[in-house]
């Protein structure tokens, strides 16, 4: 098989497409984090300001889940198509609740009832509660295998199949962890009363998602002991758990020190680390079948020809420091705490 730098192309692929939804992950992460503590905020003035601090970047975010989900089509056609039609009822409520969540952001600013802001207030904080959720029970259910039989068809007959205990434990590990991840960022955008009472939902924010992170761990440990089996025979990857407990460790002792930027900076981190953990857990398997190992997925029989793919890393290549210096300057252009103007939410 042909190599670039001594790797194969399907495995940068994989690289690439993780890559892609890490950094979504840690973009919308905060974002959906922010949305589910969105009803916790009693003032109007308060819900204005946490709006407006998502508000220059939350669709930016979602340019990442597009590009994502295009290199997951392009580069492993096979799975795209296996991956949708098994979860199809999780990924159409995502799209229903992400457009929700984009219309209740748009439209709460339109009139000034107070009934109608609250309307979309709630939209918008159930929405951003259940696109965490969703996600963390896609992942769930990649995690612990899918129904995949013959020709690499789903065979499950249940519509809500997908909601099975790890899946539901993985979501709402991921909630909590979105939630603790939104609630530092919304401490680097706010001051006063606000900024207080911010301080205190971070904490249960970060106990929420340690009671959650520990069941999932446990859950998994016992029950799904296959995912382990990387590590068991390569012993040197524990130093990425290893990784991943320490950062979360270092997010209390951050956040008592109010050092909130390198908090961010840590909770991003356990992010990507879980992400690196799954991948590991994976590789080279992108679904594994849960019917029998021969009708897994993986990024060998999934891949498409490797012309493609030493085109598509080209347009990688050129495409992502695009990406990146757009995402930077708007983040530079919105940095600092939020001010309210007549242009606001």
């Amino acid at each position: 098989m042909d190599t670039f730098l001594g790797i194969d192309y399907p495995t940068w692929w994989f690289l690439v497409v993780g890559g892609l939804f890490s950094g979504y992950a840690i973009l919308d992460g905060f974002d959906f984090g922010a949305g589910a503590w969105h009803l916790f905020f009693k003032k109007e003035l308060d819900r204005r300001v946490a709006l407006n601090a998502v508000g220059p970047v939350w669709d930016g975010n979602e340019v990442w889940l597009v590009i994502g989900g295009g290199a997951l089509f392009a580069g492993f056609p096979l799975m795209y198509a296996t991956f949708f039609s098994s979860l199809y009822i999780p990924f159409m409520l995502f799209l229903v609740f992400i457009i929700f969540r984009a219309i209740a952001i748009e439209f709460r600013g339109k009139e000034h009832m107070k009934w109608w802001k609250t309307l979309w207030d709630t939209c918008y904080s159930i929405s951003s509660i259940m696109l965490a959720f969703l996600l963390g029970v896609v992942l769930g259910n990649v995690l612990q295998g899918i129904q995949i039989g013959e020709n690499y068809l789903y065979q499950g007959d249940g519509l809500l199949e997908f909601l099975n205990p790890y899946a539901i434990m993985t979501g709402l590990t991921t909630l909590s962890l979105f939630m603790a991840h939104g609630a530092i960022y919304l401490l680097l955008k706010t001051e006063g009363k606000m900024f207080e009472q911010l301080t205190k939902l971070l904490k249960k924010g970060m106990i929420f998602f340690m009671v959650c992170f520990g069941i999932t761990t446990l859950y998994t440990l016992i029950y799904i002991p296959h995912l382990s089996d990387d590590f068991k025979s390569n012993p040197s990857l524990f130093v990425v758990p290893l990784m991943v407990f320490l950062s979360i460790a270092n997010l209390p002792r951050l956040a008592s020190k109010k050092r909130y930027k390198l908090a961010f900076f840590f909770s991003s981190l356990t992010i990507a680390l879980s992400l690196v953990l799954v991948a590991i857990e994976l590789y080279p398997n992108l679904l594994m079948s849960s019917i029998d190992d021969k009708y897994h997925i993986d990024i060998y029989n999934a891949a498409s020809s490797t012309k493609s793919m030493q085109i598509m890393l080209t347009i990688v290549a050129i495409g992502t420091p695009l990406v990146l210096g757009y995402t930077l300057f708007v983040y530079r252009t919105f940095r600092g705490k939020v001010t309210l103007d007549e242009t606001s939410y």
